[in-house]
Formats: C-alpha cells, structure tokens, sequence
C-alpha cells in the first residue's frame, strides 16, 4: 500500500501547477462524495422574488441594529430556561 501511496505523491509531484486543483477535486470526490455533489449542483439561477429581498433587508437591518451580532448559544438556552451546562448534560 506504501507503494502506491508514493506512486500518488509523485504523481502529483510531477503534475503542473494548472492541473493540480482538478488533481484535489478528484482525490476529494473519492473521500467525500457530498463535495463532489455540492461542487456538481446546478447554480441556483431562480430570480429573487420581492418578498425574499424583503425579508433579506429585514435581516439585514436586524444585524445592524445589533452591531453585527446575532443571538448567542446562551440566549437561546437562557430562553428555555436553561443554561450551557443542561445542553451538555442532554449530549451524554
């Protein structure tokens, strides 16, 4: 196995610049399929209509408003009346 995983390093050694990201594309679709069908999704090209501009400036605005922040992990626990602790005691 140590023999083809050289292969593969020089392989890729001896590849010109240019080639190289289609080289990564390739050995990343082979370790991870859901890249390649993310990489492979058609471009949504769907025209945006006026209620989600909308709601994407009301958004906006609400950053803004707040800095740039949004909400934290703590405040939304602190909402159900709890705290990070009780979140990880519900992951064990």
């Amino acid at each position: 196995m140590a023999n083809s995983k050289e292969h593969a390093h020089e392989l890729i050694d001896r590849l010109p610049p240019e080639k190289l990201s289609a080289a990564v594309i390739v050995l990343e679709a082979m370790l991870d399929p859901v890249s390649l069908a993310v990489a492979n999704a058609p471009v949504d090209d769907e025209p945006e209509s006026a209620e989600e501009r909308k709601a994407v400036a009301e958004s906006k605005a609400w950053f803004k408003e707040r800095g740039g922040q949004g909400i934290s992990h703590e405040e939304v626990l602190a909402e159900f009346g709890l705290v990070p602790d009780d979140f990880n005691k519900q992951k064990d």
